[in-house]
């Protein structure tokens, strides 16, 4: 049997039937736009804009934002076409499977896993930060040994992992209703934030809106960008160039809407509402982010912007100090829900490779009563705890990045494979003029990608390397292809290259 063995649109739909291994459907498209908020509004919008506005781009910061946003959008289309084609839980791994085979559906679940668990944990990490922060100004210290980035266990970075999981445990609807509740508080701080910054913009800060270019220093050793090893490309500040340069970072500020793909199998009408959810958060928090990115180069030089808080620190310096308390309130609520959600993602990506046989099946039973993943969550929940609580992240929360955006370029090459190889499939959302779309998403990928560092693409390799290794051991040999007769048969001519 080929390793590009691929499992059949019809299969995967009928396996979301299996009594202990289905979903509950209960979400809506307003379910899945908050969850696509929820994930991608987090400290990106309070402290990313500054710092880019600084050493990039000037005023034309919001430019930044338009493009990263366009790039976003080309892999967004392809997003909501497959996942209202094929609407079962997994995402990138699910549609992989479908058109390009076995092997590079592990890869990239694989990916998509090592992706959701260090992000959560990362973003944890930083939630701690800001309770810590806000705790600090009522006059309260937790002990060093147990908060901040030095300490031996970092135990508000697990606690609130651990009680996140309580609530996915609970159950999917539980879910929607706490994010909604904690997206309309971060949402309002952004807004409230906004409105009230329109009264201190000075207009002199706008110009020049392009700075003039300059050429920035080379960067040396494995830090250095990829694109500037291979190719000798040097980074460009200011300008038009510095508007994509600014672009590769603030990118990252969007990551997440695609973990809304991952509960394709618990919406109720996913043909609907699935590209409804991926594109009305993307455009939502690309509002959100071109209208902070424009208060806050109004109200102070982008020259004399912070680094660490650059939104409160331009409040503090029109006199209203009130705005930095409220800013770690609206980042502690954006936080929570980030983490939530790429555990709801990874969580949903495991399940969908163990009912598969790829990974332990007993990892994909569902509880009777609640109707999730529970034994996934809770051993997920457990993992991202330790890491939080443990392991300094920030030399290794760039795998997230690239992690993304592999994610992004596969989808987009097999939307492409499935127009090819099953036209005769319904399809409620066409992504527009494929395959011009679909190369696009390709290729500004593939550019953002070679902006990364090249230790952050090492790190990337080993882990791929590791996940071969681990298929070529477990995976391939227990695969439900390798055993068409398993839990009933499966169609021996759903795999290609018998």
């Amino acid at each position: 049997m080929s390793v590009f063995r691929v499992k059949s649109v019809e299969q995967s739909v009928r396996d979301t039937e299996e009594p202990e291994h289905r979903l509950r459907r209960e979400l809506s498209a307003l379910d899945l736009t908050v969850f696509g908020i929820g994930v991608i509004v987090g400290t990106g919008i309070f402290v990313l804009t500054g710092r880019v506005a600084r050493d990039l781009a000037g005023p034309a910061v919001a430019l930044s934002f338009v493009a990263a946003g366009i790039v976003c959008a080309l892999a967004a289309l392809c997003y909501a076409e497959f996942a209202s084609t094929v609407p079962v839980a997994g995402s990138a791994y699910t549609f992989a499977f479908a058109t390009l085979g076995e092997f590079p559906a592990w890869i990239i679940g694989w990916d998509l896993m090592l992706e959701m668990m260090l992000g959560a944990a990362v973003v944890a990490v930083g939630w701690s930060g800001y309770l810590n922060s806000l705790l600090s100004t009522m006059g309260i210290k937790l002990p060093a040994a147990i908060a901040g980035e030095g300490s031996v266990f970092n135990l508000p970075a697990a606690l609130v992992v651990l009680a996140l999981t309580a609530v996915l445990v609970a159950g999917i609807k539980l879910s929607s209703r706490f994010n909604l509740i904690i997206v309309t508080i971060k949402v309002a701080v952004v807004l409230l934030v906004i409105a009230a910054g329109l009264f201190f913009i000075s207009p002199d800060n706008y110009t020049p809106f392009i700075p003039p270019a300059k050429q920035t220093p080379a960067v040396a050793g494995l830090s250095a960008p990829l694109i500037q090893v291979l190719f000798g490309v040097s980074p460009v500040a200011y300008g038009v160039l510095g508007i994509f340069s600014a672009a590769a970072i603030v990118f990252f500020a969007y990551i997440g809407f695609d973990v809304v793909a991952t509960a394709a199998e618990e919406t109720r009408n996913p043909q609907r509402d699935l590209p409804i959810g991926i594109i009305a958060s993307l455009a939502i928090c690309t509002v959100l982010y071109v209208a902070v990115s424009l208060v806050v180069v109004g109200m102070q030089p982008y020259s004399q912007l912070s680094e660490a808080a650059p939104l409160a620190d331009a409040f503090k310096a029109v006199g209203q100090n009130w705005a930095a308390t409220l800013i770690s309130i609206g980042a502690l609520a954006g936080l929570t829900t980030v983490v939530m959600i790429l555990m709801l993602g990874m969580s949903r990506v495991v399940f969908a490779m163990s009912r598969d046989s790829l990974l332990p099946r007993w990892l994909s039973i569902v509880h009777p009563k609640f109707g999730t993943p529970y034994r996934i969550t809770i051993l997920m929940g457990l993992v991202v705890a330790l890491l939080a609580g443990l392991v300094p992240l920030s030399t290794i929360a760039e795998l997230v990045n690239i992690g993304t955006l592999f994610a992004f370029v596969i989808v987009s090459i097999a939307v492409v494979i499935l127009r090819r190889t099953r036209p005769d499939l319904p399809r409620s959302f066409r992504t527009p003029l494929v395959p011009l779309i679909p190369i696009l998403s390709v290729l500004a990928c593939l550019y953002l990608m070679l902006n990364l560092p090249v230790e952050t693409w090492l790190r990337f390799v080993i882990w791929m390397i590791i996940g071969v290794v681990v298929y070529a051991t477990y995976g391939y040999s227990h695969s439900r292809l390798t055993h068409p007769a398993m839990d009933g048969g499966w169609e021996a001519g759903s795999a290609r290259g018998v």
